[in-house]
């Protein structure tokens, strides 16, 4: 059985952090961003966000994950620690239970790192669930029938692609290409093309604001400023959105060619309900516009962007907290189980 305490869900994202809490609903929503000083956290979240690129010599704006999994395990812990406080508050009769959330691909290493952040940060338990689960959950789909669903959850660092039906992931796949490969191709693009260095928020908000997979009906432009590479001055540029949509080709086509090859090691009885059912697409990637209309177009299968993408997976750990008293727990996943101390 759970024990009594706050169940707290964790989305642990390479680009941002969210944690739901159960009948609070959405309680932090920061980029996964530290600020870090002679070994001690000065700065977590937005407020960290600002400082990259900008710090002072003796702070140091980092991401402790990379690529959906834990790249400094101390800073990791600590940041945990401060999340859970501000959750909890710093009196509390009881640890909270935490259900955190790794990419399909993760190793067992990665997957104990995890677990292994949240225990020592004070979690009385910690359940990790594979992202395209808590993805599928927090879209409002029915996972534990026996119907197939195909969900592509495109985080920051990686994108995971699943088949889900009665209540486990029967096919995966899991691409190191996400949000953030997609900003270092926009800026690669701007420094051959132009000979101008840009920072990683100026690529980001380039891919937001003009980026597409797919031709717009209206193409668009955006003044873009940075450091001419060959003078070393700052430099004003004006880039289209054809020329944003020809940089992301190839991390989009990457993920697009993924997608297929899931969709044809499926279960002919499963993709008939992925046929009928269409694919859903979650996570920050999934507002890059004209994605949706250009994964339909190279699959013939209609593919619809959930509700609000951005806090699925986040929702779907909260949720998983159910899931996991009602699934028979054969059909979770054992690493995760054992690794967690979980018991029903």
């Amino acid at each position: 059985m759970l024990g009594m305490g706050i169940e707290i869900g964790v989305d642990l994202g390479t680009s941002n952090i969210l944690v739901y809490v159960k009948g609070r609903g959405i309680v932090v929503r920061e980029p996964s961003v530290v600020a870090v000083s002679e070994g001690e956290i000065v700065a977590v979240g937005e407020q960290a966000r600002e400082m990259l690129g900008r710090t002072p010599a003796p702070i140091e704006a980092v991401r402790p994950l990379q690529d959906g999994v834990i790249a400094n395990f101390t800073i990791t812990q600590q940041m945990l620690k401060l999340l859970l406080r501000q959750v909890c508050g710093r009196r509390r009769l009881f640890r909270p239970q935490v259900c955190i959330c790794i990419p399909s691909g993760a190793t067992a290493v990665e997957k104990r790192a995890v677990v292994e952040a949240a225990m020592a940060a004070g979690a009385k338990r910690a359940i990790p669930v594979e992202e395209p689960m808590a993805a599928a959950l927090g879209a409002g789909l029915e996972v534990t029938g026996a119907a197939g669903y195909l969900v592509v959850d495109i985080g920051g660092g990686t994108t995971d692609i699943a088949v889900i039906a009665l209540g486990g992931i029967v096919l995966s796949e899991s691409v190191r290409v996400g949000g953030a490969a997609m900003d270092a191709m926009v800026a690669r693009q701007i420094k051959r093309s132009y000979n101008l260095m840009v920072g990683e928020r100026t690529a980001e908000e380039i891919k937001i604001k003009i980026g597409s997979a797919y031709p717009l009906p209206s193409e668009s432009t955006m003044v873009v400023k940075g450091r001419d590479v060959v003078t070393g001055l700052p430099k004003t540029i004006e880039i289209s959105s054809e020329e944003v949509r020809e940089a992301l080709a190839e991390p989009v086509g990457t993920l697009v060619e993924r997608v297929r090859g899931v969709l044809e090691r499926t279960p002919p009885e499963l993709s008939a309900d992925i046929i009928e059912r269409g694919i859903t697409l979650t996570g920050g990637g999934a507002l890059l516009r004209g994605l949706d209309r250009l994964i339909e177009a190279q699959t013939d299968v209609p593919v619809r962007v959930a509700e609000d993408p951005l806090t699925c997976v986040a929702v779907g750990t909260g949720l998983y907290f159910d899931l996991a008293r009602k699934v028979p727990a054969s059909l979770l996943t054992p690493a995760a189980e054992a690794s967690s101390g979980y018991t029903r």
